[in-house]
């Protein structure tokens, strides 16, 4: 990779050309020793010998960007350290072809070839204003978090972050750098195929990823061998009964023929079909103005409701006055009055007299409608009227909405605007006989809002009109569920019985009469790859039945046993397996895996990506190296039957076969050896499809053995704190981020990014400070090792040195910690920054005595361990090249450590915290002794405090040694909680301190003493209550009393008691401020003076 010039800028690239030139050497050196090679071994692995960690391919239709790669680093991070431990580590990686996207891009390049030319010329702004571009990408962070309002689901659609918001196709090619003769070749979108993996794989081992590059493979059939593979897959699951034809409601594009899966989607990822009861409302003849030509035709305003159990209240039914409907023929006899929209939804459920194609006999407008009479299926009123309603949202439901005031705050409010406004009917055309006679019907009993619940809520939250949108959404919220859980019917056939029970029945009843039909859309907006919004429909075709109940209770069963590293992400998989059922496995069109009993169909892209991580541990013995699975090995595809795939997976039966029997074997015990998979790692956006899926096949395919140990899942990345984004440019290709910052700095700043399920940060500052502290770092260590003769020798032996040591041994620690938990923002953290600090200190601790030379050379050693799972170019350089070690950083071996001593670090931070104080308060006395007195001369630099006399109490004595106990007494080390202060005080009383004479007094000293420790113990536990520390307060302040000096600039330091008078005495005139503010344990009290204060020889 070229190295950005940055002459222009007048900024020194310098140290980041330093860092690419040593990771391209160390990459080298990676390369022809094959460092990154897994193999299996005969005997089977014991715990912890081996570490096989896996990620979600990503989809061939571009370059890797950060947010692969931040995903992508947890990985990484995670096989580098447990290889960095000396295990075996398998981190393979492949690359999607599977689905639509490809295609449908492919596609979009020739229509824009057919439209505008090769190559082709594009509309201006004016131009493009007048005309809607069938190419068109879609748009649009409304679309981004489209989903279920049931499901689980990330804050973004990903599939709307790959758009990158272009317009045209081909344009978001030339994004790419491609010439307008290179981009026409995408147009057969096999191209894509052989174009754009071959890349990722470069960017890939210049990011440093240590996969072993032998197994990577592409998905479809121009794979011979994966296609082999899920043909197997798929013949299995269906033997098993796992995969149906049936007719189910699916969201589908009518473009493209098929329907829609998630990775289809250029928006509404996770978005399901939502399924209601569209009631029938029979428009009482004789037919009038724009509906006389339906004379002779039943014709019905469809109401798509969820509550079918309140029509018993209906009292008129609601159209938007402005709205566009349009009168559309179902079969000879009947017409629905609907929108367009709900039209073509209708007309792919077999609800049309042309299939797929509405047919509107008459356009109307909701002011066209206003007025009709209707004769509405469970109504107590045997006529209806429609009425505008100014709220209605024509792109939900059908735009026909039938009003229940008694439960429907929006309805309410609605029919009360209309009886209350005369003016508002008058603007309309609405008679008074349509609206006035018409009174809210009790037909459901909600506990706390009782039998017409929506006057009770709209008056409770002071609503004054339907206008009011966000207090009607709270009055729906408040009563709806409630509504649903402890209603109770008042009115019909079920009059007495819980609305949750009779819900379903009378949802029959309506259906089952002819008076409704079923009708399904998508619950939000949808838009296919191809371009056009995307509809349901009723589909004959191949399902996988996920959420049987027998495969569901293995799924679960599964997943209770899996680590996942977060209680959300646990949330999301046990609400994605609540919800989660038929999933539609086949398409008609893009590329993929025919399905093997019935080719016209193709495996969906989400079906053909659950197990083959199972794939990896065989793959590289069948294709000898060639992604494409081109150059065949020893194996052919055709040897590769069903038998032979049951025996490599671990089936009993011996398959007749004249692949070479050694070959076979092998193959089996790479599989047995490497499976199951200890960790995969995904954006949390794949729980809701792909990863719950692959616990379902799992559990399918394989014994409990064999079942996935580990997910890890992460939030989605921003740039600089904002959206990534092509379209505003906050953007970065994995490509483009190590020619900026170099890879170990990129890798340095992921780490930094954050762990959590929300989203992450890169920051470009991070990257740039991570450059120059690499650098610097090996900068001083080439200066340390130049002069290491200099340095003190013998074994450490100084405060200093047992300190630094120490804290070498708690950032070993800690690190350990941090990795095992994939924490990797903590472990850069504890290995690295606190291991720095903890370096400067100690060069700063040790003065003219010097460092230790054994001690920094096992930091060096320690933080370039530590370090080299998220910076192992860096590693390598300092391993080899600066501290002569033989073989690789990255298989080095986890430093070992001694047991951190927490009280030397508990003893240490006292010693900081002290010293700090002592700062702050010298430089008070300095600063205000500088300020001359009314009227008197300033202090000159000779009067400056010079001795510096600290005070220290290492045991609470007296009163306060008796609040402690009790505390002690009164404390739950569990919930770090205390007894009630009520209870506390009675201890205090009938304490021996209660018994003084002056016990009044005494108690104003003690309560705020118990509050403030209490206060303490609640943040740091039960050794706030510690009568003294566990180190002594004198040896440490004396041993380090050269330091105090130094650091305060003082000319003399004495550590004095301050229950020894005579040490008193010596404060002198200053011994009033030891009175009034005494010691206590933890916390020494410093007295200033200047010379002639303090008369004496310091000879």
């Amino acid at each position: 990779m070229a190295p950005t010039a940055g002459a222009e800028t007048g900024r020194s690239f310098a140290r980041r050309d330093q860092l690419l030139k040593i990771q391209a050497e160390v990459q080298k050196r990676w390369e022809e020793s094959k460092v990154f090679a897994a193999e299996s071994y005969e005997k089977p692995p014991e715990p912890g010998e081996r570490f096989y960690g896996n990620f979600p391919y990503p989809y061939m239709n571009g370059y890797l960007h950060l947010g692969h790669a931040f995903s992508l680093s947890k990985l990484e991070f995670a096989s580098a350290y447990h290889r960095l431990r000396g295990r075996n580590v398998l981190l393979p990686f492949a690359f999607h072809c599977t689905g639509m996207p490809i295609k449908a891009s492919a596609d979009k390049l020739n229509r824009e070839i057919e439209q505008f030319g090769n190559p082709p010329v594009f509309p201006g702004p004016e131009e493009e204003k007048e005309s809607m571009v069938e190419a068109q990408e879609p748009q649009g962070e409304g679309d981004a978090n489209l989903g279920a309002p049931d499901k689980f689901k990330s804050k973004k659609s990903k599939a709307t972050s790959k758009s990158g918001g272009e317009k045209y196709q081909w344009e978001i090619m030339r994004s790419f750098g491609l010439s307008d003769s290179e981009i026409a070749e995408f147009r057969d979108p096999y191209h894509w195929l052989t174009y754009f993996p071959p890349l990722a794989i470069e960017d890939l081992k210049s990011f440093g990823l240590g996969a072993d590059w032998r197994r990577t493979f592409i998905t479809t059939d121009m794979n011979p061998y994966y296609d082999s593979f899920i043909q197997w897959q798929m013949r299995k699951l269906k033997n098993m009964g796992k995969i149906v034809k049936d007719v189910r409601y699916t969201v589908f594009s009518p473009r493209d023929g098929q329907p829609c899966a998630d990775h289809d989607r250029a928006s509404g990822e996770g978005v399901q079909p939502q399924d209601y009861t569209l009631i029938k409302m029979e428009v009482i003849p004789p037919y009038t103005g724009k509906l006389k030509v339906l004379e002779g035709k039943n014709v019905f305003l469809a109401a798509a409701t969820l509550r079918p159990e309140t029509m018993y209240a209906q009292t008129n039914c609601w159209v938007l006055p402005e709205g566009k409907y349009g009168a559309f023929e179902i079969n000879e006899t009947d017409v629905f009055i609907v929108t367009e929209r709900a039209a073509l939804n209708l007309a792919y459920q077999n609800l049309s007299r042309v299939p797929q194609k509405p047919t509107c006999l008459v356009e109307l407008t909701g002011q066209d409608l206003i007025g009709l009479p209707l004769k509405s299926p469970l109504s107590s009123n045997k006529v209806i009227y429609t009425l505008p309603m100014l709220t209605i949202l024509t792109d939900k439901g059908t735009g026909v909405v039938t009003s229940v005031p008694s439960d429907s705050p929006d309805d309410y409010m609605a029919l009360q605007d209309l009886k209350s406004k005369p003016l508002l009917r008058s603007k309309y055309g609405v008679k008074d006989e349509w609206v006035l006679p018409f009174e809210v019907l009790p037909v459901i009993n909600i506990p706390e809002f009782g039998d017409i619940s929506a006057e009770k809520v709209c008056a409770d939250l002071k609503i004054k009109s339907q206008n009011d949108k966000e207090k009607l959404a709270e009055a729906k919220k408040l009563t709806y569920l409630k509504g649903f859980t402890e209603g109770t019917m008042l009115v019909g056939d079920f009059k007495g019985r819980k609305v949750q029970e009779v819900k379903p029945l009378i949802k029959s009843k309506v259906l089952e009469s002819g008076q409704a039909v079923m009708y399904s859309e998508p619950e939000k907006k949808v838009m296919s790859r191809s371009g056009d919004e995307c509809v349901v429909a009723l589909t004959d075709q191949w399902y996988i039945i996920y959420g049987e109940k027998e495969w569901k209770a293995k799924a679960e069963e599964c997943l209770a046993s899996m680590e996942l590293y977060s209680d959300e992400t646990r949330h999301g998989f046990e609400h994605t397996l609540g919800w989660l059922e038929q999933w539609a496995c086949s398409r008609s069109f893009g590329l993929g895996t025919h399905i093997p009993w019935d080719p016209q169909f193709i495996v969906e892209s989400l079906s053909d990506s659950t197990i083959y991580m199972a794939f990896y541990t065989v793959s590289h013995f069948l294709q000898d190296g060639d992604i494409f699975g081109k150059n065949h090995s020893l194996i052919k595809p055709d040897q590769m039957t069903d038998e032979v795939w049951d025996f490599v997976f671990g089936g009993e039966k011996h398959p007749k076969t004249n692949i070479p029997p050694h070959l076979l074997k092998k193959m089996r015990q790479e599989f047995e050896y490497w499976y199951p998979f200890d960790l995969r790692v995904s954006g949390k956006d794949l729980i809701q499809n792909h990863l719950t899926f692959s616990v379902y096949v799992h559990t399918a395919m394989w014994p409990k053995k064999y079942w996935p140990r580990a997910f890890r899942c992460n939030g989605m990345i921003m740039l600089n704190s904002e959206k990534m984004s092509k379209s505003t440019g906050n953007f970065r290709t994995l490509r483009q981020a190590i020619e900026e910052f170099s890879t170990d700095a990129t890798r340095f700043s992921l780490a930094d990014a954050g762990d959590g399920m929300d989203d992450a940060n890169f920051v470009f500052e991070t990257a740039n400070a991570a450059i120059l502290r690499l650098t610097k770092e090996i900068a001083w260590m080439e200066e340390v090792l130049a002069s290491l003769p200099a340095l003190r020798e013998g074994p450490p032996s100084t405060y200093a040195d047992r300190v630094f040591a120490n804290e070498i041994n708690i950032a070993i620690q800690a690190a350990e910690q941090s990795y095992d938990a994939l924490m990797f923002r903590e472990a850069l953290k504890t290995g690295f920054y606190d291991l720095q600090a903890a370096r400067d200190e100690y060069r700063f601790s040790c003065g003219v005595g010097g460092m230790n030379r054994d001690l920094i050379l096992r930091f060096m050693d320690v933080q370039t361990r530590l370090i080299t799972p998220i910076c192992p170019h860096y590693g390598e350089y300092v391993w080899k090249d600066l501290l002569k070690k033989v073989g690789f950083a990255v298989k080095a071996g986890w430093p070992e450590a001694g047991a951190p001593d927490l009280t030397l670090k508990r003893a240490n931070k006292y010693l900081q915290d002290s010293t700090a104080s002592m700062r702050k308060l010298l430089q008070k006395q300095v600063s205000g002794s500088k300020k001359p007195k009314k009227g008197g001369p300033s202090i000159s630099n000779e009067e400056k405090p010079t001795i510096g006399l600290i005070y220290v109490a290492e045991r609470y004595e007296g009163w306060k040694e008796e609040c402690l106990r009790i505390l002690q007494s009164k404390f739950d080390q569990v919930s770090l909680s205390f007894a009630p202060d009520e209870e506390i005080l009675s201890a205090l009383k009938t304490s021996p301190v209660g018994q003084i004479e002056n016990f009044k007094q005494t108690q104003k000293l003690c309560m705020p003493f118990l509050r403030y420790k209490k206060g303490e113990a609640q943040t740091v536990g039960i050794q706030a209550l510690d009568l003294e520390l566990p180190f002594r307060e004198v040896e440490v302040l004396h041993e380090n009393s050269e330091l105090i000096k130094r650091q305060l600039g003082l000319d003399h330091v004495e550590v004095l008691s301050a229950s020894d008078e005579a040490s008193c005495s010596r404060a002198g005139p200053h011994v009033s401020l030891l009175r009034q503010n005494p010691p206590s344990p933890g916390n020494p009290v410093s007295i200033f003076l200047t010379s002639s204060e303090f008369p004496m020889n310091f000879a």
